[in-house]
């Protein structure tokens, strides 16, 4: 069969290899495709491969040699699940690919603030601890974890690895989740809304995003935090109502905000969180490591050549 990769280069700058895909069939790889491009790339081919470009009703229309849709991530809204369906397409995404390596980049946000990493390396490049009277300094407070509360809006595959990061370290962990509290393991305690926002000292986020959920963190919620609390978020960038949390963050409303995502990527020039003080922003890469990107790749490779084979691909989108 033909396969074509829409948008390889994110999943693979020159680090890991195709191979597996050319062992499966004809592969072309394109390393990004404009919007007005997707058509006339993807015509020719049984089976096309996306991470981030969009396959709409309109474009899946046009493609009558089409059989399989893979995104090469877990969120699959950039194809139109119903029209692929009506054709009789597969698509099939990568679930869980990535969870320990999201769960260690919240932590890293998280010792950026309570540790100040960047601030002190930053200030010893200008010379200040070599010109220190004393052996050590310090002029931003410095946070213990232990014993810090940390609310998780979210228990799936990702808010459990931080749930469980957490409770290493001493932390108590309480949650904004639909799970009873005999489904969930020992250290993990369900709460309120209300009672989240008003007792965490650490907020971070992992529900989908939903019109439930969509500016979850808002004016609203932002005023019932503890001035001393810190959100992160790396899990979808509109769960975030950006200029009401930049003008918090602005009025110290809330001590900090770490973000590996937002509403709009690239990030917009005018974004306000970009200016935002004790704001730290990661370019989406939570999900890219070495490691992360191999498993993804591996599982990729082993949906597709389940549909070829004719067995039952275990990753189908319903």
């Amino acid at each position: 069969m033909k396969i074509c990769i829409l948008d390889g280069y994110t999943l693979n700058p020159g680090d890991l290899n195709w191979e597996g895909f050319k062992n499966l069939g004809d592969l072309t790889i394109y390393d990004r495709t404009s919007a007005k491009d997707v058509v006339e790339r993807a015509k020719d081919f049984e089976i096309v491969l996306t991470n981030k470009v969009v396959l709409d009703a309109e474009a899946i229309a046009q493609l009558p040699k089409l059989k399989y849709i893979g995104v090469l991530a877990t969120g699959y809204n950039v194809v139109d699940i119903a029209a692929a369906h009506n054709k009789g397409i597969i698509v099939t995404n990568i679930p869980a690919y990535s969870t320990m390596s999201v769960a260690q980049m919240v932590f890293a946000h998280i010792l950026n603030f309570t540790n100040q990493i960047a601030h002190y390396t930053e200030e010893n490049r200008k010379g200040r601890w070599s010109n220190s009277t004393d052996f050590c300094y310090w002029d931003q407070p410095i946070m213990e974890l232990y014993g810090k509360t940390m609310g998780l809006i979210g228990l799936g595959n990702i808010g459990m690895a931080v749930a469980k990061v957490a409770l290493a370290l001493g932390i108590k962990v309480i949650a904004m989740t639909s799970k009873k509290a005999e489904q969930l393991p020992e250290g993990i305690t369900p709460v309120t809304k209300e009672y989240l926002l008003q007792n965490a000292d650490i907020i971070s986020l992992h529900c989908p995003l939903t019109e439930t959920t969509k500016n979850f963190i808002n004016k609203e919620t932002l005023s019932m935090m503890k001035p001393s609390a810190i959100v992160i978020n790396t899990g979808r960038g509109p769960l975030v109502n950006e200029q009401e949390l930049a003008d918090a963050l602005n009025n110290g409303v809330i001590a900090g905000f770490g973000a590996d995502v937002l509403s709009v990527e690239p990030a917009l020039k005018d974004n306000p969180l970009l200016t935002a003080k004790n704001c730290q922003i990661t370019p989406h890469i939570a999900w890219a490591s070495v490691e992360a990107r191999k498993r993804l790749m591996d599982i990729a490779v082993e949906n597709v050549r389940q549909f070829i084979s004719g067995e039952k691909v275990v990753n189908t989108i319903r």
